[in-house]
């Protein structure tokens, strides 16, 4: 059987969020006893909450949903690249020495260890260059392990820019802290929210 990785951070009351955005909760509206056979409960997410995909509406008006975005960006094979440390901004320089022969999807990791008990506010991002010359050499999707591939206090956001203009897919606020660089296969599939900007997922990485 292929080993896998799961990339997900675990999603519950205490995860960090973007500040200003909506923290997980949870409610019982049914509980097992005399009447009732099953639990059921309501949950309230930011749907950028955990391990998540992007939707091109996050950061174009006239972008698609995520239930309109087409899957085969988010499945096939990956390559993780280690950046650890390389400061506010992974740049081209960070990523040359895994550059040779990139399958269409590569995921960075910036992180020695995520933060899942707080939000970074100095989380590493990616240049906006980088991502051009990721798209450059044919690569579809890019994910990271930090919250965001734009710094914090963005307010122009552009590497997500860069992520319209070429039409590329992103995946944010992976968990890579136990994936050694190399080759995978990866399954990361949004859900199929017609009118939402972002989509959670359960993102795992299969060896090949």
């Amino acid at each position: 059987m292929k080993k896998l990785w799961d990339i997900s951070p675990s999603i519950d009351a205490l995860s960090p969020v973007f500040p200003g955005d909506t923290a997980y909760s949870q409610r019982w509206v049914a509980s097992i006893g005399p009447g009732c056979p099953v639990n059921v409960s309501a949950i309230t997410l930011s749907p950028h909450m955990g391990a998540h995909a992007d939707a091109p509406l996050h950061y174009d008006p006239a972008g698609a949903a995520i239930g309109a975005v087409d899957l085969q960006a988010f499945i096939g094979p990956c390559r993780v690249i280690h950046a650890i440390g390389c400061g506010p901004l992974v740049k081209p320089e960070h990523l040359a020495h895994a550059m040779n022969g990139l399958p269409p999807r590569v995921l960075v990791r910036v992180y020695q260890r995520m933060p899942q008990d707080r939000f970074d506010h100095t989380l590493p991002a990616f240049a906006p260059e980088t991502v051009a010359l990721l798209a450059d050499r044919g690569v579809v999707l890019v994910g990271i392990d930090s919250a965001s591939v734009d710094p914090a206090d963005s307010k122009t956001l552009d590497s997500h820019q860069v992520l319209r203009q070429r039409g590329l897919r992103v995946l944010e606020n992976l968990l890579l802290d136990e994936v050694p660089e190399g080759d995978y296969e990866l399954i990361a599939l949004p859900l199929k929210l017609t009118t939402a900007d972002a989509s959670p997922v359960r993102a795992v990485l299969r060896e090949l």
